[in-house]
């Protein structure tokens, strides 16, 4: 037996093997094994498709397409909180080799602008409105500015007639008249525009190998069959929603249940009960909205046996309650980021819950992942911080014509730099301590707002916080925890938190400012804005 290994360093599993096809021979091979199970359902409108209905109106959408001039390699972007459409639009842009643009819900109107021309969108299929988005007038407002064709919007004449029941032909034989449609799982098959922190967004193009594999893997590792039933109330737009959602499900023969266009704790927690649903997804905010929601304890959960939860490390009381509470015993964490498919590292059924809620789990199948020092690049020693790497299946293609971003993120030999810090524990299983660019140095220590964050969690009436750095003459920066406080209990004030931290937390972790919110500001797929977050703090606290 060798030496066990000190290097910050891993490599997953090697079987199954990976998935070879792309995501049309995929989905239609699930269609021939499964044609009369439940492939798809809509809990707001109670429609629902098997797998032979879905696989039928999903190339009726592909012919639609093929006949409004899409071709292979042009653009379809997609503006919709989630829907059945949504899902229509994926696997038939798959199908035919259109590249899928996603485009978040909450874009206003010069960021929509931006990702059209960028990605060079040809034909824009758009919701209506949603929330306080009214999208007609959004899209009448950038009309001069961007170089889309066509525009249809769901349920308007335009959707409808290029969505015909018995349109003559069928797909194959129509993609047999016009042009090649010769499709490798190494063709780009969809854009996904990060929300960079500063500038413009990057669009992260992904292969029908990146994104089938990563579903696939993910659902592998909570033990998917056809027999399982997944609740998806994260959205579409996102990785978590169309990747280890919907492709998730498709590479199992897995039912997708969609409870709602946008996330709602009620709406969720009755589409698991009346749907049965054996598994959920959520970002942690999620879970405590559902967990902390009135009526929780008149819903029947106990069809569900896993999910997976990710965006940010799960508070261990939140763990507890997925397990004992909402009879999620198989529930996952995941780890990763739109350029990695998105997961790298997942925990894994057996697990205990030290390891779910104090680790992002270890290495997915068939990638590597390594620490490494900011500032020489070389692999750390397990248990020391460093950037999070990973290199496999799952990279980005690159971002959309940007060759130059593309390279600062990508290394020679193939390594994705994330911009996380990490450390390896001695059993593989890694923890994320902060991002490279969230680390506070508070008069020359180095403190990493999550660990400050999990110890306040353990406070009986913080519901959620969230910590920053916020400029000080004295030291450069100096912490601020936004609290959102329990139902009922009395607001914390800097006093309280710091009595609470007194000999349990070094004197430097201690939070100097504390503020009490509703709400966090956040992107639309469940990521604190911490930028945001200091530019609100700094103005109001007059900080300069």
């Amino acid at each position: 037996m060798g030496q066990p290994t000190t290097e910050s360093y891993a490599r997953g599993e090697l079987e199954p093997p990976l998935l070879e096809q792309t995501i049309g021979a995929n989905f239609e091979a699930t269609v021939a094994a499964y044609p009369d199970r439940e492939a798809l359902v809509e809990f707001a409108t109670g429609r629902r498709w098997t797998w032979a209905e879905l696989d039928r109106d999903v190339d009726a959408l592909a012919i639609g397409l093929i006949r409004a001039g899409i071709r292979k390699g042009d653009r379809v972007g997609i503006w919709s909180p989630n829907c059945a459409e949504w899902t229509l639009t994926q696997f038939a842009t798959a199908k035919i080799g259109a590249i899928l643009v996603n485009i978040n819900p909450a874009y206003r109107t010069h960021e929509l602008a931006y990702a059209l021309n960028q990605s060079g969108t040809k034909l824009l299929i758009s919701a209506t409105e949603f929330k306080t988005s009214d999208y007609r007038a959004m899209v009448a407002q950038v009309r001069d500015q961007v170089h889309v064709e066509q525009v249809w919007f769901l349920g308007s004449p335009e959707w409808t007639d290029h969505n015909v029941s018995d349109p003559g032909v069928t797909l194959l034989e129509l993609m047999a008249d016009v042009g090649d449609w010769s499709l490798s799982p190494d063709d780009p098959i969809n854009i996904q525009y990060t929300s960079g922190t500063t500038g413009y967004p990057k669009g992260a193009t992904l292969s029908h190998r990146n994104i089938l594999n990563n579903g696939y893997f993910t659902t592998e590792l909570i033990n998917f069959t056809e027999e399982d039933r997944l609740c998806i109330p994260v959205p579409f737009y996102h990785c978590f929603g169309m990747v280890m959602g919907n492709l998730g499900c498709t590479t199992h023969g897995a039912t997708m249940v969609i409870p709602a266009p946008g996330f709602d704790p009620e709406v969720t927690l009755r589409c698991v009960d009346e749907e049965r649903c054996t598994a959920v997804y959520g970002v942690p905010t999620m879970f405590i909205a559902m967990q902390n929601h009135p009526s929780f304890a008149d819903h029947d959960l106990t069809s569900l046996r896993t999910g997976i939860m990710a965006g940010s490390i799960c508070p261990v009381e939140v763990m507890k309650r997925c397990v004992n509470d909402m009879h999620m015993p198989e529930v996952g964490i995941a780890y990763g980021m739109t350029e990695t498919s998105p997961v790298s590292c997942q925990t894994r059924v057996e697990d205990d819950l030290e390891r779910r809620t104090a680790s992002i789990g270890r290495v997915g199948p068939h990638l590597e992942i390594k620490i490494v020092d900011p500032a020489t690049g070389e692999t750390v020693d397990r248990g020391q911080p460093g950037e999070f790497c990973t290199r496999g299946y799952s990279v980005m293609l690159g971002y959309w014509e940007d060759p130059e971003k593309t390279a600062e993120a990508i290394d020679a030999d193939g390594w994705m730099h994330t911009g996380d810090l990490a450390e390896m524990r001695a059993d593989g299983y890694c923890n994320i301590v902060g991002r490279i660019k969230d680390m506070v140095i508070r008069g020359g220590e180095n403190i990493y707002p999550r660990e400050i964050e999990e110890f306040l969690y353990q406070h009986p009436d913080v519901e959620d916080v969230q910590v920053i750095g916020v400029p000080d003459e004295k030291y450069g920066e100096e912490l601020c925890a936004w609290i959102k406080m329990r139902a009922g209990a009395t607001p914390l004030d800097a006093a309280a938190v710091r009595a609470f931290c007194e000999g349990r937390l070094s004197h430097y972790k201690i939070p100097r400012y504390v503020l009490v919110v509703d709400e966090f500001p956040m992107t639309v797929t469940g990521k604190i804005r911490k930028v945001q977050m200091r530019e609100e703090t700094t103005e109001q606290l007059h900080l300069g």
